[in-house]
């Protein structure tokens, strides 16, 4: 078994160097297995490259095509693969454990269109001076956000201190 190519995409024309290859045709034809340089010489009847496109067959299996041609398809696929992934960010919603009920809303509508446009939201809640002694009020609000926001997202970090501050991550379900 050959080992697979050592640089950048498949071995083309000359750099194959198994003995013989199972070689299939321009037209997508199954012609079998002959040497290396009977498939060159029926590449460069056509006007074509010789390329490996499976190494690890025993033999490897080559194919003749327009190695530029080829080169371009793959690279096309790549890009339109990448057009497709969808980058989950982590938004960030500060409040403070005596929000007032309007503002409150406003921070859950925000927080539902994060949710629904697939990104995760961090919540954190900021105690300043005495609050520090009443952080029961801030992990009220992380619940009472909790049981709002569940049937759109689950709490995938747990409401937890550090420090100042009060923090709790969601994700969309």
């Amino acid at each position: 078994m050959n080992p697979p190519p050592d640089r950048k995409g498949p071995r083309v024309n000359e750099a194959i160097n198994a003995k013989s290859i199972r070689l299939v045709d321009s037209d997508g034809e199954m012609v079998g297995v002959v040497s290396v340089d009977e498939g060159l010489e029926m590449a460069a009847e056509v006007g074509l490259d010789l390329v490996e496109v499976s190494p690890n067959a025993d033999p490897p299996v080559c194919k003749i095509l327009d190695y530029g041609k080829f080169k371009y398809i793959e690279q096309k696929k790549q890009n339109e693969a990448r057009k497709k992934q969808k980058v989950i960010e982590v938004k960030e919603l500060k409040m403070r454990p005596g929000i007032d009920e309007h503002d409150y809303q406003v921070k859950m509508r925000s927080m539902r269109r994060f949710l629904e446009g697939g990104d995760k939201v961090k919540i954190t809640i900021r105690f300043r001076g005495r609050e520090m002694a009443h952080q029961d009020l801030g992990a009220k609000v992380l619940q009472r956000i909790q049981v709002d926001i569940d049937e759109i997202a689950k709490v995938e970090q747990f409401p937890r201190s550090e420090g100042r501050m009060m923090t709790m991550v969601v994700s969309p379900r």
